[in-house]
């Protein structure tokens, strides 16, 4: 109708759902930039960070990679998703969208391949632990999430206390000079909960004596079978 004037009212975008996302990604991105802080001052601690080869001389597995790795993926998907969803940026929408979907698909493939080899990804995982037992003096991080991992699953080694021959300082053989000879780490050690104070030389020649005990049924068996072969 002349002299009426029609009202188009543009789409807005919505405020809940955006701060609710800028939020979420702002913590996320804040604990990220600490976990990779914590890693890159681990690094700096340990001397990498002015001798960068120092990276390829551990035997084992450096735990300060989980920092430094998932720090940096946090870091760079809370920043995507917090500066997309405040400027509402599509492209760094896109993007963190993108790199979800890819982790949540990376994760359920691991986990099928996992279910379908799970005889190679076994022995590859012994392999794994037995090369960081290898190396279990050689980095104090690495020391400790050996030690912590022993303790929470309430195990020795990889397949028994036995792998720890594997490490210079714990085999038994003769030409082995150190203390801890025959023995294992102190989180193979069953603790008893009225001890106070932490025995750490719990472990020590344990697997010594476990060898003179086989021994010594093994001779007993052994007698018991010429006694009853005699009758």
């Amino acid at each position: 109708m002349p002299g009426k004037h029609q009202h188009f009212q543009e789409p807005e975008v919505g405020c809940c759902g955006k701060y609710f996302l800028f939020g979420f990604n702002i913590v996320f991105w804040v604990l990220g930039a600490l976990f990779l802080a914590i890693g890159l001052w681990a690094w700096g601690e340990k001397g990498v960070l002015s001798n960068i080869s120092a990276l390829t001389d551990l035997g084992g597995f450096d735990p300060v990679w989980l920092f430094v790795v998932v720090g940096g993926v946090m870091s760079v998907l809370g920043f995507a998703g917090c500066i997309g969803a405040l400027r509402e940026n599509t492209f760094l929408l896109k993007f963190f969208s993108v790199f979800l979907g890819l982790i949540f698909f990376l994760e359920l493939a691991t986990g099928i391949l996992a279910f379908v080899f799970k005889d190679w990804i076994r022995d590859q995982l012994n392999l794994f632990i037995n090369n960081n037992v290898k190396a279990y003096r050689d980095d104090i991080d690495l020391q400790n999430l050996i030690d912590f991992a022993q303790e929470y699953w309430s195990c020795c080694g990889a397949r028994g206390p036995n792998d720890w021959n594997l490490n210079i300082y714990f085999n038994c053989t003769d030409l082995n000079p150190s203390r801890e000879r025959c023995g294992v780490p102190f989180s193979c050690c069953v603790r008893d909960p009225a001890e106070d104070v932490l025995n750490t030389q719990c472990g020590y020649d344990v697997r010594l004596k476990l060898i003179f005990g086989i021994c010594l049924a093994q001779n007993l068996v052994s007698d018991i079978k010429a006694v009853k072969a005699n009758w």
